[in-house]
């Protein structure tokens, strides 16, 4: 125990403690002295593991915000949705009436090879009860998630079916999206939202542009609001489908790294039309790189609010029980120079990361006045010479205030408490059939489909039996954005996440934004030069 103990200590020194080889040695005996003697003297039992894991997680918090400590089975979680898939059977489910509720078999995955269809209940798996038993989200996820060529039961409650039916699934990879959503807005514009940088995202795009551009769109809105990253090198190869050969995309610098610059290549997909780039404090990391990569080439307009401001590098360590450290190793700069991170060295983590309601508090939400920049982080763009401003975060060329004139406290709890998501899930469970042969596309639902007065009382009414109710004037303030969301469910419902936003853009202030810019370009191109 004692000569492990040393091993790990001497590890955690190395990686952590740069400094001359003598006292590096010396603090690496020391600590293993200290944990030696908690395990031959302390008056209790101890954890040995938990000691270390501890010490390990104190000593990266007085690093930097971004430098962390993974356990084994956080590192699994964390690359999941990195990696682009999950072994599992392949379905969208919620949890409905203390029920497992399949929203829609994924294209292609092992349920929907066997014939699960959307509005199936799952009842028993591998003969055990499962309905009515206080379920949660993460049991769901141990039953039916496993590995590749492993089989599981399910026996499923199918509407206007009085048996149980019962299905045999292999299990198989199953992807994780990084595209939300792609379409085409109107004539020659298309939309595509993408929610991280992960192993798949690439081809997703690629797939997704080469879709619009067959339909006609030349002119794009990327959205990257709510955006919080992924891999570094996917930003890369991002910013490079919309610059010229040979441009700088970003360049990271530390002490111990070398600065270090990324460039585009010749081979963009979209290095030329019309790009709007969406934003909000949500967008971070690669996001930043994307947006401050193509503002600074004056390659496109960004629309929104100030990013997040994650500007940190991390490098992942393995230790030996496959746990790992991410550990800030360089910090990352525009081609102007930018520092996209933002200040962290007066505050603690909990500071830091409760920043973002500072900025809340400060009204910089709601008003670009707000916002206040020192010549001293002034910088010019690279072809037009036009001011931007580092300090951390990309700060957008146009702004759109946060919308909070439809809230209200109903508005808040039946999202908040899932209830207006429950109430979709079974209008469109108990009315599909009628839904899907009326409406066969979603052009035609956008056009035709209407939230009546009688539908909207019934969700209200199934509110109040949730114990949330509207006071005061909760529905003259909030109505019209609740139906937009119960539209937009229903359509998610029906079809998927892209078709939710083609109906809820239509009351998103910074959507309209992007719209408007990229369709009256050289207007505000003009203005945007005009504020020099």
């Amino acid at each position: 125990m004692k000569r492990i103990i040393y091993i790990l200590c001497f590890i955690l020194c190395a990686v952590y403690l740069p400094v001359h080889p003598q006292a590096h040695f010396e603090q690496t005996v020391k600590f293993g002295q200290v944990l030696d003697w908690i395990n031959s003297y302390y008056v209790d039992t101890v954890d040995e593991a938990e000691l270390v894991e501890d010490a390990i997680i104190h000593l990266l918090r007085n690093l930097d915000p971004h430098s962390s400590y993974l356990s084994k089975e956080e590192v699994k979680e964390m690359n999941e949705p990195l990696q682009g898939s999950f072994e599992g059977i392949g379905v969208s489910f919620n949890i409905l009436d203390d029920t497992i509720f399949i929203i829609s078999p994924i294209s292609g995955g092992p349920s929907e090879k066997v014939g699960i269809q959307a509005g199936d209940r799952i009842i028993k798996v591998d003969g055990k009860n499962v309905a009515g038993t206080g379920i949660t989200n993460n049991d769901v996820f141990a039953l039916l998630r496993g590995k590749k060529g492993t089989k599981v039961i399910v026996s499923i409650l199918r509407r206007d079916v009085k048996e149980l039916l019962d299905f045999t699934i292999i299990r198989d990879k199953i992807p994780i999206y990084s595209v939300d959503a792609a379409y085409k807005v109107k004539g020659n514009i298309g939309y595509i939202k993408l929610n991280r940088f992960s192993m798949t995202t690439m081809e997703e795009f690629r797939t997704a542009l080469n879709k619009l551009k067959a339909e006609g769109a030349d002119k794009l809105i990327l959205d990257l609001t709510g955006n919080g990253g992924g891999y570094l090198e996917v930003a890369f190869e991002l910013a490079d489908e919309f610059l010229d050969d040979s441009k700088l995309i970003v360049y990271t610098e530390g002490v111990n790294s070398p600065k270090r610059e990324y460039k585009a290549t010749s081979r963009g997909m979209f290095e030329k039309g019309n790009l709007v780039i969406m934003i909000d404090e949500g967008s971070a990391s690669a996001s930043e790189i994307v947006a401050g990569a193509v503002q600074d080439w004056d390659r496109g307009i960004i629309v929104g609010r100030r990013s997040f401001g994650k500007g940190l590098v991390q490098k992942p360590l393995t230790l030996t029980d496959q746990s790992m450290i991410r550990l800030t190793i360089a910090r990352y700069y525009t081609p102007t120079g930018r520092l996209i991170q933002k200040p962290y060295n007066q505050m603690d983590k909990d500071e830091y990361d409760r920043e973002i309601f500072t900025r809340y508090n400060n009204g910089e939400f709601v008003s670009k006045d707000s916002i206040h920049f020192p010549d001293s982080l002034k910088y010019y763009t690279l072809l037009k010479s036009r001011v931007v401003y580092g300090g951390g975060g990309i700060m957008p060329d146009i702004f759109t205030p946060i919308d909070t004139t439809f809230y209200s406290d109903f508005y808040r709890d039946i999202i908040r408490k899932g209830v207006l998501n429950q109430f979709i899930l079974t209008y469109v469970d108990e009315n599909r059939g009628s839904l899907s042969s009326q409406y066969t596309s979603i052009d035609q639902f956008i056009s035709q489909y209407t939230i009546t007065d009688k539908l909207f009382q019934a969700m209200v009414d199934f509110a109040g039996k949730e114990d949330v109710k509207p006071a005061g004037d909760d529905l003259a303030v909030s109505g019209e954005q609740i139906r937009n969301l119960m539209k937009a469910y229903i359509a998610r419902d029906l079809w998927s996440t892209s078709e939710f936003y083609q109906v809820i853009n239509s009351s998103d202030i910074k959507f309209k934004k992007a719209l408007d810019a990229i369709e009256n370009w050289d207007k505000y191109e003009k203005m945007l030069q005009q504020k020099n």
